[in-house]
């Protein structure tokens, strides 16, 4: 259950995550046990056949393959819903540790990345991608936010932002698949952080055109097309080369977003709505965590 293929994790990635965060899962059952009313004393009754190793590889596994509860529960050789309760408990922990971007080194916000790309003058790339969910049930309030503009499909939207080299430093919250990426950043506080924060380069697509205005020129997005007919033949040929030069300096992000939607869980959500905040927010940092450690076995200090 360890290996690379089944987690998409190394042996070395994985043992840092049972040290981080098994003695926090076991702090929250602790307090969990101490916050109620109880008959008997705290550590007193059955004990735990289903260690956190066993969770902590379920949730990695049910996140990297999507694959169903009642098949981990088979695997385990425990009750499907000892599985979900598990999961439900270890995936906001993975959550919070926000991305890795080198060893000891960790930015859990946004703002903490414009600070870390400006401290050196680092270009960064932004783009919004789209996970299908499911339709909410008819008759529920406000069921056509999901509806995406641009796929036409049930879906939530969150905002990817990676450096130069498609490496993932931060991925937001989702929002309904209505909301244009360009809401979603101004919503997450993008302008106001590089308008008063350092000067560096955002690249972005269209879809985030009028940004670079209130950011000082710190947002690069393709360049407007002045001419919508009868365009002269040096103009065309002229915004088609500044087209493609946007586009191959910002294609990196398409790669970071690709290296996401390995993880199963991010191609299609069949589950609960609730829960893509903590499950994209998680498979991003695991997967900034592989990234770094793999960058540090191959270029040791």
């Amino acid at each position: 259950m360890a290996e690379y293929r089944v987690t998409g994790l190394s042996p070395e990635v994985i043992a840092d995550l049972i040290a981080e965060v098994g003695p926090l899962w076991h702090k929250q059952h602790q307090d969990r046990l101490t916050s109620r009313p109880r008959r008997r004393a705290v550590g007193a009754g059955a004990k735990h056949k289903f260690v956190f190793v066993d969770r902590l590889l379920a949730t990695l596994v049910s996140l990297r393959h999507g694959t169903t509860h009642d098949v981990l529960a088979c695997w385990f050789g425990v009750d499907r819903s000892t599985i979900t309760r598990a999961i439900g408990e270890v995936r906001p922990l993975l959550a919070q540790r926000g991305c890795t971007v080198a060893p000891g080194l960790r930015l859990g916000s946004l703002a903490e990345v414009i600070e870390y790309l400006g401290a050196d003058g680092r270009a960064g790339i932004i783009d919004g991608t789209e996970i299908r969910v499911r339709r909410p049930a008819a008759g529920s309030k406000d069921r056509d936010k999901f509806v995406s503009g641009k796929t036409k499909q049930n879906a939530v939207k969150a905002m990817v932002l990676t450096d130069v080299d498609g490496r993932v430093l931060f991925c937001s919250p989702v929002w309904p698949g209505s909301c244009a990426d360009i809401t979603q950043a101004r919503q997450l506080g993008l302008p106001h952080l590089l308008a008063g924060g350092p000067f560096l380069e955002i690249l972005a697509d269209a879809g985030y055109q009028g940004m670079g205005a209130q950011t000082g020129g710190r947002v690069v997005t393709p360049p407007h097309r002045k001419f919508r007919k009868n365009a002269p033949d040096w103009y065309e040929k002229r915004h088609e080369i500044q087209r493609k030069a946007h586009s191959t300096r910002r294609i990196r992000v398409e790669h970071g977003i690709a290296h996401l939607k390995n993880w199963r869980a991010l191609a299609r959500h069949l589950g609960r709505r609730e829960h893509m905040s903590d499950i994209v927010q998680a498979v991003a940092g695991l997967l900034s965590h592989q990234q770094t450690a793999a960058l540090s076995r191959s270029f040791p200090a």
